[in-house]
């Protein structure tokens, strides 16, 4: 009598032996993943690995050692933070050297993102894709003590000195768009080439963002001061992760960084590896009053 309902007992075990099946190679409980979303899942340019792309040297506060595969320093900290909300352990993630020009330039990428104090920008925008920002970036004046310029406290006395900047950054576009200078502004290849001329006196004074002008005046440049900061002009410069055009990737990273500053996690990195921003006056522009 209890033969007709054999049939369905065996479908009822065959379905739930399928679907613990489906589960196990959905990716989404890829070893060692405690992220967002299984590494299988992911559109990258190796499967089962991420691969970043960065500059070099690599500096400090940004990676610790110019080795961005030890998960030392800010940036080298923020990727590995993404990588394992992505599903990925250390030993998954792959490093390689992208020039800071080339990694915004038209055409395909062969890394999954390149993290390397990229700001974003409409310009870069129309050939890359960017995340959200991760970092809230101020540009900064580093001058000898004994400049002439040293003891500016305005855009405007800056307009007659001689400033430098690496080529393509934002610190360049700072020196054009907000002090106007003079003379054209002098451009170096790194800022190793920057530091160089400042010390050895060809320029006034150079343009980095805040956190390596700390660090220039602490531990690389002797009797260097940081002159002040540029005002904002609106919106935050941000730095963002650079993707190739088009590159889905773009969203599950998003969801990463999003998790990872609800959490406080992205805060905790940030005051962990750069530094406050006392002693850092902002610039005055023609007529403002600051307290």
């Amino acid at each position: 009598m209890q033969r007709p309902r054999r049939p369905a007992a065996l479908a009822l075990v065959v379905a739930a032996v399928l679907a613990l099946a489906s589960c196990a190679s959905s990716g989404g409980s890829t070893p060692g993943s405690s992220g967002t979303t299984g590494s299988a899942s992911l559109h990258l340019v190796k499967p089962g690995q991420l691969t970043i792309a960065t500059g070099s040297p690599a500096y400090e506060p940004w990676f610790a050692d110019g080795r961005p595969e030890s998960g030392q320093g800010f940036e080298s900290a923020v990727a590995y933070a993404v990588a394992a909300k992505l599903g990925f352990t250390a030993a998954q993630v792959h490093w390689m050297n992208v020039p800071f020009n080339s990694s915004f330039a038209p055409g395909a990428k062969n890394f999954d993102f390149d993290i390397n104090e990229i700001s974003i920008t409409p310009e870069r925008r129309q050939a890359v894709d960017f995340s959200s920002g991760y970092y809230d970036v101020a540009q900064a004046v580093v001058a000898l003590r004994s400049s002439r310029i040293a003891h500016v406290t305005t855009l405007a006395g800056l307009k007659n000195a001689k400033l430098g900047a690496a080529i393509g950054t934002t610190s360049l576009t700072a020196i054009n768009k907000q002090v106007k200078p003079a003379a054209q502004p002098a451009v170096f290849n790194d800022t190793n080439e920057a530091e160089t001329a400042l010390e050895n006196g060809p320029i006034d004074g150079i343009v980095v963002d805040l956190p390596t002008a700390f660090k220039l005046t602490a531990t690389e440049i002797e009797n260097s001061v940081i002159i002040g900061q540029f005002p904002s002009t609106g919106e935050p410069e941000q730095f963002g992760l650079l993707f190739e055009k088009g590159n889905p990737l773009v969203r599950n990273v998003n969801a990463a960084l999003a998790e990872l500053t609800a959490s406080g996690e992205l805060r905790r990195i940030t005051e962990q590896w750069l530094s406050t921003t006392a002693g850092a006056p902002v610039l005055k522009t023609d007529g403002a009053r600051h307290p």
